[in-house]
């Protein structure tokens, strides 16, 4: 069977791109799995069932009136991963429903089965009704990633876990070792710690989420910590082992061995395509089975493209919709606007959101900025919500005023940070938030006081340089009245001089 495009995956990039492609007039087949799979890792094991769970653990545990009805507060006295489950299964066979409507409404034809390239034109799917054969003008391999499973750790789903197997737990364990502080495992680890969990952070590297602004970072681990969470950085993990059935041991590299209840397990993840057999298509994937890609998302096979996870950073679903859409506009010759600046959403506990530099990166590229922050603590909605930690930063350059960049922790973060997302596409300056009127009371309000803040630095900085201009005119006079005065002197005394002559 002849497609103009065959789509392998059907997570963000690979459902965007069918879409997309349907809408130009061409004919679409997209591969997946299973038909329950639908919508990829996204739907099931990673974005949507997390952020489905931590949105549970906040009704649940009544975190958002924590300041009002104090710490202990709990909405339910005792939660248990069933009632995190109960919703992820109404949200999951939504968005099934909405996936199959979409693909059914453009003519998307849908397989079902095990791809595998034949040749670079050519993929064989191994379905429950045999074997099918696919030609594509084009392909597009977009089938995600899946988490890192060393062989030497002894995972059992139970008590040593990773990222997908957490969901599937059977109760909430009383203490957790999260090994690997990425995204995925602070998100993990901060929801559990809401939960009561005493949890511990284990990561290589000495800073936690290092891309993020570190004042960011400062009120995240505040938070964790007020939580009793501890984190334990610069710890390489050299081996992890099952002690009872219940009860596990980390090992570091120090010769720190930590005991808990359980493991999480959360290195880094893995392109999901050991079964593609790519060295058919011409391809060979990197020693964490990702495929490299230029710009459009070619591979080096320029018919065969790669989109969403299984290409790397940034890893984000937004990002894949978008490099799906690409794809099939590079490859049928339609004209693709991309927009070089992304937002960044972690849906930790609080969430944190960014768009553009950040202070470090603007710091070693020697870039002239200022700062206007807005805490929540100052605006009304802030405490209707009962968030008194969160603060958005905006930072601007100190010459042009253009925006630089945005970065939020807080309640709402990933949705407020759209506002500065929208102003600096079109190239706005911080006066815009200075002179725009916003809904009261909203969270959108902090740009205007964080504005006003930026302004009031500014100010003081121009009083700063005025007084050193001040002085320096006072100086300059002072210097000039004193020649003066020598040259009055040494005249008086030449005309002196003469009159005694």
């Amino acid at each position: 069977m002849k497609y103009d495009i065959v789509i392998i995956g059907s997570g963000p990039a690979g459902h965007k791109a069918a879409i997309a492609a349907s809408k130009l007039g061409k004919r679409v087949a997209i591969i997946e799995r299973n038909f329950r799979g639908m919508g990829g890792v996204c739907l099931h094991k990673g974005t949507i069932p997390s952020k489905t769970m931590r949105e549970a653990i906040l009704y649940l545990t009544g975190y958002r009136h924590r300041d009002v009805y104090s710490q202990r507060y709990r909405k339910k006295r005792r939660v248990t991963m069933q009632d995190l489950r109960l919703k992820l299964a109404d949200v999951a066979e939504h968005e099934l429903e909405v996936i199959h409507d979409q693909l059914e409404r453009n003519g998307v034809e849908v397989f079902i089965g095990e791809a595998k390239f034949a040749s670079p034109h050519e993929v064989e799917v191994f379905g429950e009704t045999g074997l099918k054969k696919l030609y594509g003008d084009y392909i597009l391999v977009a089938t995600g990633t899946k988490p890192s499973r060393p062989p030497h750790i002894p995972f059992d789903g139970k008590t040593i876990f990773d990222s997908d197997e957490i969901l599937d737990l059977k109760e909430i364990p009383r203490s957790m070792i999260v090994v690997g502080g990425g995204v995925i495992g602070i998100e993990y680890a901060i929801m559990f710690a809401t939960l009561g969990v005493e949890v511990t952070v284990l990561d290589g590297r000495d800073r936690l989420l290092e891309f993020c602004d570190r004042e960011i970072i400062d009120v995240l681990t505040h938070h964790a910590r007020s939580l009793g969470m501890i984190f334990r950085m610069g710890e390489e993990v050299v081996g992890i082992e099952r002690f009872s059935d219940s009860m596990a041991a980390v090992q570091t590299e120090s010769g720190k061995r930590l005991v808990a209840d359980s493991v999480l397990y959360t290195v880094g993840r893995v392109g999901d395509a050991d079964e593609l057999n790519f060295e058919a298509a011409g391809l060979e994937p990197d020693e964490r089975g990702r495929l490299w890609c230029n710009e459009e998302h070619q591979t080096w096979v320029p018919h065969i493209y790669g989109a969403g996870d299984i290409v790397g950073f940034p890893a984000l679903a937004s990002v894949s919709m978008e490099q799906g859409r690409r794809v099939v506009c590079n490859a049928f010759n339609e004209p693709f606007e991309a927009f070089d600046i992304m937002p960044y959403g972690l849906f930790t506990i609080p969430e944190i959101s960014m768009i553009g530099k950040t202070e470090q990166q603007l710091t070693e590229e020697h870039i002239p900025y200022e700062v206007g922050a807005a805490r929540y603590k100052e605006i009304a909605r802030g405490q209707i919500s009962g968030d008194r930690e969160g603060m958005l930063k905006i930072l601007f350059h100190r010459e042009t005023l253009k925006i630089l960049g945005i970065h939020v922790i807080g309640e709402s973060a990933t949705e407020i940070v759209h506002i500065g997302q929208t102003v600096m596409s079109f190239g706005g300056t911080i006066e815009y938030f200075r002179n725009a009127v916003f809904n009261y009371p909203t969270m959108a309000e902090c740009y205007k006081v964080a504005a006003f803040d930026g302004f009031e630095k500014m100010s003081l900085d121009r009083l700063f340089e005025e007084s050193k201009l001040l002085k320096a005119t006072e100086a300059i006079a002072a210097e000039r009245a004193e020649n003066e005065a020598k040259e009055n002197a040494e005249t008086k005394q030449e005309e002196q001089e003469t009159v005694e002559v």
